[in-house]
């Protein structure tokens, strides 16, 4: 079945689905594969829980009436996501960079929303199967999109691009995330650049943070930008007020508080403004949308707990973020601090390197308020407690408990260090 003629299909549909503990009445369901699963295999269950259609790779998956069979189910997927691009009468707005791309996405989607029905990334799927099914999602009611673009190595932001044919475009910022797949920060500034350079081909607007010397080099000389900035160089003027640990800005003649804690949170709230301002949203509008957003998903949150209060920043980490989250927590003005750090992912060769150094950034810590977990913080020479994996750090904390009234818990996804709560 050719493209056209499956997008008929689709057009028939519910949604688009690849789960099929999420399946609905009516749904087409794309059998993807991963890792660990073979989706063909639960293609008859989903036309059993009411799919009307399941794509298909493998024949002997056939199941007669419903069953589509195509030569790759992802490569479909993709391919009907791009089609689909170019029928939608609307802007699009891709959002990429090291860090802070979700909170920034959540954030955009909040502006937006007071005056566009916005469809946005939902969560993090933002990699070459979360950007189809976001765009697969948008429909004739849609006003305007937000597409997350997650990226690990050179050439994937240039191919999720050409499938999300974005009109406008801002990046977060460069940081060392992924030196596994980028190889050193010129690779990820050059990955990250791909959303520039798809957006100067088209000659389509980018927007950017003019405190960030990157991002103006490589903009110095296209004319297609508006940007923000705390002195008054750019487009739209954003003045950072306190981080206490509450983020508060001020923008014309509205003074915002945000429920996002961190200095280096001030950057994601601006873009936001500043997107929010060029598509004319009133200021009392952006001021009640910041405010309105609370962070989820273990994302710079304040959690108390037993006498105890904890900045959960759980979600991810990367040498960049580690070490402004440590900064940030190092000024706020709380007593008896302490941070329990996991392993950072992805860093490839750099992994001694990076872990080595956030090690050093803690030296100074009081002894007993530092503990590390992970492999890689393992290997490190420190004086502080260090711990080879989440059982051993476990232990330590039932017999020891929590160092500290007031807790940093920061690390990468994979060591899902929110389960710390689980132990106060």
């Amino acid at each position: 079945m050719n493209t056209e003629a499956l997008y008929q299909v689709y057009l028939s549909c519910n949604k688009v689905c690849t789960d099929t503990r999420q399946i609905e009445k009516g749904d087409l369901f794309f059998a993807l594969k991963g890792d660990h699963f073979n989706g063909n295999a639960f293609a008859a269950q989903a036309l059993e829980k009411g799919a009307s259609y399941a794509v298909i790779d493998e024949s002997d998956y056939h199941t007669g009436a419903g069953t589509i069979v195509v030569d790759n189910v992802l490569q479909t997927l993709q391919l009907l996501a791009g089609f689909h691009r170019k029928q939608l009468a609307l802007p699009i707005i891709a959002l990429t960079g090291s860090n802070g791309k979700t909170t920034t996405k959540e954030l955009v989607h909040s502006v937006l929303s007071k005056k566009f029905r916005t469809v946005a990334t939902r969560g993090n799927l933002n990699n070459h199967i979360g950007v189809p099914l976001t765009l697969l999602s948008m429909n004739k009611d849609t006003e305007m999109g937000i597409v997350e673009m997650g990226a690990n190595h050179l050439g994937e932001i240039a191919f999720l691009c050409s499938i999300a044919q974005p009109d406008y475009g801002y990046i977060t910022n460069f940081g060392k995330a992924h030196l596994e797949g980028f190889g050193s920060m010129e690779g990820v500034i050059r990955g990250k650049s791909e959303l520039y350079r798809h957006l100067m081909q088209q000659e389509k607007l980018v927007f950017y943070n003019a405190g960030d010397t990157v991002q103006l080099e490589k903009l110095k000389d296209y004319p297609h930008t508006f940007g923000y900035d705390t002195g008054g160089n750019a487009d739209v003027l954003v003045k950072f007020t306190e981080a206490a640990p509450f983020v508060h800005l001020r923008f014309k003649d509205q003074d915002i508080h945000s429920g996002l804690i961190g200095r280096y949170n001030f950057n994601n709230i601006a873009a936001a403004v500043t997107i929010g301002a060029y598509f004319e949203i009133p200021a009392g509008d952006i001021k009640a949308a910041i405010e309105d957003y609370t962070p989820s998903n273990n994302r710079s949150q304040v959690v108390e707990k037993n006498g105890c209060k904890i900045i959960l920043d759980a979600y991810n980490a990367n040498p960049s973020s580690m070490q402004l989250a440590l900064e940030n927590f190092t000024a706020l003005p709380y007593p008896d601090k302490a941070v329990i750090l996991g392993d950072m992912f992805e860093l490839g060769n750099e992994a001694a390197t990076e872990h080595q150094h956030i090690v050093d950034l803690v030296s100074g810590f009081p002894e007993n308020s530092v503990l590390l977990v992970g492999e890689n913080f393992f290997k490190t020479k420190s004086a502080h407690s260090r711990f080879r994996d989440f059982e051993a750090l476990q232990s330590h904390i039932l017999k020891n408990g929590i160092p500290g009234k007031t807790l940093l818990i920061k690390g990468s996804r994979g060591m899902a260090l929110e389960r710390v709560l689980d132990l106060l």
